[in-house]
């Protein structure tokens, strides 16, 4: 739980820190990705500012933020996993996502940057 707690405190300074002064649909936005991420697990191996398992998510963002397609890309390997990209620790295909959840996702993961 507190690994939970330290991702949402984490993402709630790097929310504050992006988004400064933005929409309150982008806040809301945020929060869906955040929440997303949280009940499917994507913090049992990520976390939002620190190499855990897998890459921090603002390290993944950082890597493809000069990619257009960057949020497909994503959204791909996210649905399908990807092995060799970070490290040695392959991240599996997620197949209880939707392909909208994946997207959703990808989305607030390029938000991180």
């Amino acid at each position: 739980m507190k690994s939970m707690s330290y991702a949402a405190l984490a993402v709630a300074g790097v929310l504050s820190a992006t988004l400064g002064a933005g929409s309150s649909a982008a806040h809301a936005e945020a929060a869906a990705g955040l929440a997303l991420a949280q009940q499917q697990n994507c913090m049992s191996c990520h976390s939002v500012t620190r190499p855990f398992m897998g890459p921090a998510l603002h390290d993944v963002a950082s890597k493809y933020a000069g990619r257009e397609d960057a949020a497909t890309y994503l959204k791909h390997k996210i649905l399908d996993g990807s092995t060799g990209v970070w490290g040695r620790v392959p991240m599996p295909a997620n197949t209880q996502l939707t392909p909208d959840q994946a997207a959703t996702l990808a989305s607030w993961v390029m938000t991180l940057k």
